[in-house]
């Protein structure tokens, strides 16, 4: 077979896709993995450390609740996901944002200095830019939103450079390991527009995911998945009654033990196919929370999105035979020749 050379512009993105996490070590869920840990990357905060001592009248309270004077004017949500990562010590201590604070105890923000930028808007390749939606290639390493002062780089703070003079909002995220299509809207009508036909089922996702095992046929995953005030999806023993929350999986080809597969979405649900496959069986490589974390990416890319206003595909910088030789690397024998 020819080998086959990537444009100028795909190799730097591959180059910078894979630097934020090379030098991380991740723990999976079997050896006591840390979930904090990827939510450090390219964290920082202000220059002082901020501090509250917890009242009696907040004995009780959650964590996330109770830092809210720490980090005036942001949502639970955001609040999490800093207490998440590390962000804020209680006593001198980590802890989960479902703890319950104590009165007299000090809660106290981390400060982790800002590094240099790892993604710029030339890592941002645009796959269409029409008069009201668009989309954009999102590399892995990149959070999709922008998590306030102390989250990190986004995708959403780069859209002004990827888009001068045109305001734009993204229509869906990625988790930051993920890569592929992004979709986005130059309109504020647009944001409507596209909820609504996500919530007719007329918006389908496709991604490429390289899993361990192999698959007899077509896979048809509808458990329901616990999303709630957890950094880890749970999946649970019931179906869910959401028709839009299932993940279809087609095997397309295997190799060395693991297994190429297309998955297809609709809405989708906080690290859905993720979640899924690995309570199927099949982990995907690369997965250091549902997974065993080998090598430095995620086997995971959104390759299409179809819908009645926006069509567009983004082939994946990895190939199949990439993951067997990262997971035979890692020793794993289920994936060697």
């Amino acid at each position: 077979m020819a080998k086959t050379t990537l444009p100028a512009r795909r190799r730097k993105r591959l180059a910078r896709e894979k630097s934020p996490l090379e030098g991380m070590v991740f723990f999976p869920l079997r050896l006591g993995y840390d979930r904090n840990v990827d939510s450090k990357q390219a964290v920082s905060g202000g220059d002082v450390p901020a501090s509250a001592v917890v009242e009696a009248g907040q004995g009780g309270w959650r964590l996330d609740r109770a830092v809210a004077s720490l980090w005036p004017g942001t949502g639970l949500r955001e609040r999490r996901r800093r207490i998440e990562a590390g962000l804020v010590t209680v006593n001198g201590r980590l802890r989960g944002a479902a703890y319950k604070v104590r009165p007299g105890e000090v809660l106290t923000t981390v400060v982790v200095p800002a590094g240099p930028a790892v993604f710029g808007p030339d890592d941002i390749p645009v796959l269409e830019a029409g008069p009201v939606f668009g989309a954009v290639g999102k590399p892995g390493g990149l959070h999709s939103a922008r998590l306030g002062p102390t989250g990190g780089e986004s995708l959403e703070a780069l859209l002004g450079a990827l888009f001068p003079g045109r305001p734009a909002w993204l229509l869906s995220r990625l988790d930051r390991l993920t890569s592929g299509i992004v979709p986005v809207t130059f309109a504020a009508e647009g944001v409507v527009r596209w909820r609504a036909l996500e919530d007719a089922g007329a918006v389908e996702k496709t991604y490429l995911a390289v899993v361990h095992g192999r698959l007899d046929g077509v896979l048809s995953l509808g458990r329901e998945l616990d999303v709630a005030d957890r950094a880890v999806t749970r999946v649970l023993d019931r179906d869910t009654a959401d028709p839009l929350r299932r993940t279809q999986v087609t095997p397309v080809r295997e190799a060395g033990g693991l297994t190429l597969v297309r998955c297809r979405i609709a809405k989708g649900a906080r690290h859905q196919i993720r979640a899924h496959l690995a309570a199927s069986g099949h982990p995907l490589v690369g997965d250091p929370v549902y997974g065993r974390g080998e090598g430095p990416r995620l086997y995971l890319h959104c390759a299409a999105v179809a819908s009645p206003v926006l069509e567009v595909r983004d082939a994946p910088l990895w190939a199949v035979e990439e993951a067997v030789k990262v997971v035979a690397a890692a020793g794993d024998s289920e994936a060697e020749d």
